[in-house]
């Protein structure tokens, strides 16, 4: 029988010939992700650090993302003992506040290559799939032993196959797609295993792959994985990653798995995930007229460039509507540079528009666009959850960068396919 993806790389990381799902392998990841929780991590372990240092100045990646600027006292001390950190051991891969949001740093950096294993203190470091990767979060626990150590084990995960037909539909994006297929699959319809994405993926851009990967912990998935291939080679060259600095994993074409599954994607319409699951799926139509009190676009989801020009395509010329607020965040200063260069922010802003600088701040409520009680936001976030965004008595709706600038313009669920020419 052969191995999936998965099984394949796993097997590779532990020096072993096969493996099979439920089997225990310890291995070395390429790279350990941290952002801001980087100080609560080295907390853990200060003495271990005076003794014996860390694994390897080029093992972490540490993003400072999530309250940028520093909110409050607190958070600026907690920026400084990082920075101090990544000086005192010299450590390579470090981005400051404003360098962007860390799951698109990793990407756009090179950091994650096709065939690696990425490890981070993050639940989305999946995202990391979306170049065909194997990417999971760990706990802030072993992210401080994988510090010093540089390994850790993991449980080979059974394998979940989707396998996409057809091409989206004009002004159907793929937060719709995903949308619908957590909708489906249930939040814990994939828990603790790979979910491996087939079919007719070659007309998925790595945006929306991007997308797609970082949702699939939102269906519990340990990974998320598309195929790397000719757009996957393109987008490395693209940033200056050649050809021979990767080797790519396919699964074997007899693989077994958990369970597969088949979307249509010509099917797709613009949908929500209403509160408080991202399983809680409705169609725009479904759902009706919803007042909005804000409109957020951005995040490590939806804030590249080309959703922001997505979002721009349909504002130009326009205002959002009175008593809505429209916050954009771009996932990146490289994401937003593209966005500036070519009038797409000056678009965005002339609509109305506040922006913010590259970061996590109003997806979990920590920093900038937070809500109020009785508030209502449509986001292209990744999670909807209670108090998710600052506010317990708030709701939020997820949505494509599509789908939240049409219902800014009128402040009310609107499907972009009415509006986008």
């Amino acid at each position: 029988m052969g191995m999936t993806f998965a099984q394949k790389v796993l097997a590779r990381y532990s020096n072993t010939e096969e493996v099979v799902p439920g089997q225990i392998v310890t291995l070395r990841p390429d790279h350990l992700l941290t952002h801001d929780n980087t100080a609560a991590i080295i907390g853990k372990i200060g003495p271990e650090l005076d003794r014996y240092g860390i694994v390897d100045r080029e093992f972490p990646v540490i993003v400072l993302d999530h309250v940028v600027p520093a909110a409050n006292e607190k958070t600026a001390s907690n920026h400084r003992k990082i920075r101090e950190f990544v000086s005192r051991f010299s450590i390579s891969n470090f981005f400051d506040a404003g360098e962007g949001i860390c799951h698109q740093v990793v990407v756009e950096k090179g950091l994650a290559l096709p065939g690696r294993i990425l490890v981070g203190s993050d639940s989305h470091t999946c995202s990391y799939g979306c170049v065909g990767a194997f990417s999971t979060g760990v706990d802030r626990t072993e992210a401080a032993s994988l510090l010093l150590r540089g390994e850790l084990w993991l449980k080979v995960p059974q394998s979940m196959k989707i396998t996409l037909r057809g091409k989206l539909s004009k002004g159907v994006y793929a937060k719709d797609l995903i949308l619908k297929i957590i909708g489906e699959i249930s939040a814990s319809g994939a828990s603790y295993r790979s979910v491996e994405f087939h079919g007719d993926v070659d007309g998925l851009s790595m945006g929306e792959r991007f997308t797609i990967s970082n949702m699939g912990v939102e269906m519990d998935a340990k990974a998320a994985v598309f195929p790397a291939d000719d757009v996957t080679r393109e987008y490395f060259r693209s940033i200056g990653v050649k050809d021979d600095a990767y080797t790519s994993v396919r699964p074997d074409e007899d693989a077994a798995y958990f369970s597969e599954h088949e979307f249509d994607m010509s099917s797709i319409v613009p949908g929500v995930a209403a509160p408080h699951r991202v399983d809680n799926y409705h169609t725009v139509e479904d759902l009706g007229p919803l007042r909005f009190d804000q409109c957020f676009l951005g995040t490590c989801t939806n804030g590249r460039y080309e959703d922001l020009r997505i979002a721009a395509s349909i504002l130009e010329g326009e205002r959002i509507a009175k008593g809505t607020r429209l916050v954009v965040a771009p996932a990146s200063r490289t994401e937003m540079s593209k966005a500036l260069s070519d009038g797409t922010i000056r678009k965005l802003v002339d609509a109305g528009a506040m922006v913010l600088p590259p970061g996590c701040g109003p997806c979990l409520g920590a920093h900038q666009g937070v809500m109020a009680p009785g508030e209502r936001t449509i986001s292209t976030a990744n999670r909807n959850f209670k108090g998710r965004m600052g506010c317990k008595e708030a709701e939020i709706y997820l949505a494509s960068p599509a789908t939240v600038a049409a219902s800014a313009l009128y402040g009310e669920l609107t499907d972009p396919r009415e509006v986008i020419g």
